[in-house]
């Protein structure tokens, strides 16, 4: 094997490491962006979990303020019947 045939060689499977290189780092990339939409996914579901908790927080709230207006109506009701 001559000397420019070697260099050829060499030259061509550097070439080929490049290529190779290039595409693991493309498909790190795209493995980093998927994770990090699925981070940002479960970010979201967890914000309307977090809403949801909250919006049931205050209806339980409402439900019982009403209960002891309700309860306090029935002590003035019974007070004053008797």
């Amino acid at each position: 094997m001559g000397m420019k045939d070697k260099a050829g060689k060499m030259q061509g499977q550097a070439k080929q490491k490049m290529h190779e290189g290039q595409q693991q780092a493309q498909q790190r990339g795209q493995q980093a962006q998927q994770r990090g939409q699925q981070t940002a996914q479960q970010a979201q579901q967890r914000g309307q979990q977090a809403q949801e908790r909250g919006r049931q927080a205050t209806e339980r709230g409402r439900q019982n303020l009403d209960d002891t207006e309700q309860e306090m109506q029935d002590r003035f009701d019974q007070d004053y019947d008797a």
